[in-house]
């Protein structure tokens, strides 16, 4: 079974920890070698970077999700939730999971810096308060690469049990389970299923996390000249082995408009990367009655800011829209720094 959590805001900004190398090409030298990062594999043991929690920030941290517990237990979203799970219905999807077993393990993957971010605090903060509601959800497991050595303490000292291995999702459900993953890219639902692709597994897993149709509607690639790359994307086409996509990229890096070629040529022949862009022109234009893009004015204003694109196209160097932009978005003021 799977339930869908729409209404939690997600935000999770996550950067590689790694050495990024650019590659060049010249005509007549042999290329040095290029230093590979390594990617973790299913099953690798894993720790935080740093090693050792800081007292501090373990008070404040745990400061900040005692306020974030107590605005989701109050929140119409949590009550409304309950309310659906505790429905004769629905929980009888939740029995058929359990079987004779008398709780099921929740597993939290991709849950993302509780320190750094609001979001990561209210979703965790959503399944301490459904383990606290009801009895038959046991023990809470916990992982996500980004947790920092403090997070984890603070995880522990909530009851939480830190996994010390990068399961990559590819958990096989040996017992009843609900897989916590309201934040997770669909590979991992996507290793999930595979790794319990067989009746007697599915019929022991629960899943809360986002519509599978939603990731159908919203994120199918269909070859937008300006994309948002995944983390793995970018890792695929710099950090692997020389290959199709490399060859194209030291190529279309010495083309005019590779940004329109590029990406889109390897996005859209690709089973495994088709599906984790965010198919969107990411930038605001007007066009005159021939169906070129023109200089924006201002009665174009209002319209760009509803559009909701992160860049707008022609916008003119001097003028009131250019100044409104400034002081109502960028908050600059006159002859401020840019």
């Amino acid at each position: 079974m799977a339930a869908s959590a729409k209404g939690l805001a997600v935000g999770d900004d996550r950067t590689a920890n790694g050495e990024w190398v650019v590659v060049s090409s010249r005509r007549g030298r042999r290329s040095p070698p290029v230093a590979r990062v390594k990617i973790p594999e299913a099953g690798e043991s894993w720790a935080p970077v740093d090693s050792m929690s800081d007292p501090d920030r373990v008070l404040k941290l745990t400061q900040k999700l005692e306020a974030s517990i107590k605005k989701m237990e109050s929140s119409l979203f949590y009550q409304t939730l309950i309310e659906q799970i505790e429905d004769p219905q629905i929980f009888g999807c939740f029995r058929r999971v359990l079987g004779s077993d008398s709780e099921m393990q929740m597993v939290v993957y991709g849950i993302g810096s509780i320190e750094s971010y609001e979001p990561p605090r209210l979703q965790l903060s959503l399944a301490l308060l459904m383990k606290r509601k009801f009895s038959w959800i046991g023990r809470v497991e916990v992982f996500d690469p980004v947790l920092s050595a403090t997070e984890s303490r603070v995880l522990e000292s909530l009851g939480c049990l830190v996994l010390s291995i990068n399961e990559q999702g590819r958990r096989n459900a040996m017992k009843p389970t609900l897989f916590f993953m309201p934040h997770c890219e669909v590979e991992l639902y996507d290793n999930l299923l595979q790794a319990n692709w067989r009746a007697d597994s599915l019929q022991r897993i629960a899943l809360f996390g986002n519509s599978f149709e939603t990731y159908m509607h919203a994120s199918e690639f269909k070859g937008s000249a300006f994309t948002l790359l995944t983390r793995s994307f970018v890792e695929h086409w710099i950090l692997g082995a020389d290959s199709l996509p490399r060859t194209l990229l030291m190529y279309l890096s010495n083309t005019p408009s590779s940004i329109t070629n590029y990406f889109e040529s390897v996005l859209c022949n690709s089973c495994q990367f088709k599906w984790t862009v965010i198919d969107h022109n990411l930038q605001y234009a007007a066009f005159d009655p021939k169906g070129k893009p023109r200089e924006l004015s201002d009665s174009d204003f209002d319209a760009m800011i509803a559009n909701g694109a992160a860049f707008a196209l022609h916008v003119g160097s001097e003028g009131s829209d250019s100044d409104q932009i400034d002081h109502l978005i960028l908050k600059r003021s006159s002859h401020g720094p840019v």
